[in-house]
């Protein structure tokens, strides 16, 4: 690894590309802590308190925890993640932006285009509910926002906005300069902002006696396999051979080769997991909210400690596994698409029965797929339960933050060594041979 290092540092555009990524990294942190003005950060806090367990306290999560200070970046990269979730769902939907997908270039242009226009109305209409809403919260006799009014709601709006393009175009800027996605990086760079507080909440507790050296290295061991399961599934896929026919040129002949399209296991990535964790997360928000008592009947069946919430969850994460893959991977226009460059799957028709060749094949390996996402999922309630670990420190041996933490890492991992091996450097992981380049 060492030596890797030093390969890095003796390659100019890598180094320059890294040193960019990280810089730009601090930028993002600096700016998750620069307040919005006019609020009273110690009753935020306090407030913000008693919403982890909602959808602001899973959104404070992806944000890296600016959400909870209320800073500039209290939206983070959401609202274009959301922008971009939407025109891809449309794009399934509605014939025109179906045909821009099929454009190249100048369709993906347009696609960028109409997500960035997306980001700013989301972010706007996601501003001004938070002001409208922090206006209204109190903690007993003090409350949240000093100057309330239609001066704090243009603040609120103008800086979060702001805060949200700065940081679409920052994810831009490091994709283009930098190594990985950018988009991806500010999220990895949230969630993995938390982990040194999970850590120092659960070195207190074991200090305070609350649990064995034995039961410390237990977790960490078990961390380590649940990191290298989501590192097995992530990768994982299922290859079907193709045949492509052999033409005749002159004298030469070309093509006739054999490829394969990789089927992953994981086709709908950590999706599944956010929009079930947001159905999830409804009746807690509402209830806390809205003090209506039906809501809190229905809150006490979806606590996190009750075994219909684990249920209801999920089930829910193998529906919208499969739900989503549907969306995102199409088999007929695959077969379609071979069938126009004249190559077959081996004993398969082209066209249809290829389709259906390829869609019973993605219908099987989503099964597992799904169950593991489920399993990831609920895996930090049972650490809470079983273990007694506070829910902080347990969030990293699941859920959505690790799924995303693992993907963007073996993403950014790859496109490195990719550029090592392009300078006759030996890669990152076992003499530069990680399956991704395979």
């Amino acid at each position: 690894m060492i030596g890797s290092i030093n390969s890095i540092a003796k390659i100019p555009d890598l180094r320059r590309r890294i040193t960019f990524v990280l810089l730009m990294c601090i930028v993002y942190r600096i700016g998750g802590y620069i307040p919005i003005p006019m609020i009273d950060a110690t009753a935020l806090m306090n407030y913000m308190s008693s919403m982890q367990n909602t959808l602001l306290g899973m959104y404070d999560m992806f944000v890296g925890g600016a959400f909870t200070k209320m800073t500039i970046f209290a939206l983070g990269i959401m609202p274009y993640i959301s922008a971009s979730i939407i025109i891809q769902l449309l794009g399934s939907v509605v014939p025109y932006f179906q045909r821009l997908s099929k454009e190249g270039e100048e369709g993906r242009r347009k696609i960028t285009q109409y997500t960035r226009y997306g980001t700013v109305l989301l972010a706007g209409g996601q501003a001004f509910g938070i002001a409208i809403w922090l206006q209204k919260q109190t903690i007993g006799a003090m409350s949240i926002v000093s100057h309330p009014g239609v001066g704090f709601i243009s603040v609120v709006m103008i800086t979060v906005i702001a805060g949200t393009i700065f940081l679409m175009w920052l994810g831009e800027q490091m994709t283009e300069h930098g190594i990985g996605n950018g988009i991806s990086l500010i999220i990895f760079l949230g969630i993995i902002a938390r982990f040194p507080f999970a850590i120092r909440a659960e070195f207190r507790e074991y200090m305070a006696g609350q649990r064995s050296i034995i039961t410390e290295i237990v977790l960490v061991a078990f961390m380590f396999v649940i990191v290298a399961a989501v590192v097995l599934i992530t990768q994982g896929q299922r290859r079907i051979r193709v045949q492509y026919p052999k033409k005749v040129v002159g004298r030469k002949i070309y093509g006739g080769q054999s490829t394969y399209i990789p089927l992953r296991v994981n086709t709908a990535g950590v999706i599944p997991i956010i929009f079930a964790q947001a159905i999830m997360f409804v009746p807690n928000t509402l209830a806390t909210l809205i003090p209506w008592e039906f809501l809190q009947f229905a809150k006490r069946y979806f606590e996190m400690t009750h075994p219909l919430y684990w249920l209801v969850y999920g089930a829910l994460i193998v529906f919208f596994t499969y739900f989503y893959t549907a969306i995102v991977f199409n088999p007929v226009d695959l077969a379609d698409n071979l069938k126009k460059y004249g190559a077959i799957i081996p004993q398969k028709q082209p066209g249809k029965k290829t389709a259906e060749h390829i869609d019973r094949i993605l219908t099987r390996i989503t099964l597992p797929g799904s169950i593991f996402l489920a399993l990831i999922a609920i895996m930090p309630f049972f650490i809470v339960k079983f273990a007694k670990v506070n829910y902080q420190f347990a969030s990293f041996f699941g859920g959505t933050g690790l799924l995303i933490v693992v993907g963007v890492a073996l993403d950014t991992l790859q496109q490195i060594e990719s550029k090592m091996v392009e300078r006759h450097y030996e890669g990152l992981l076992k003499g530069g041979k990680m399956r991704g380049r395979k």
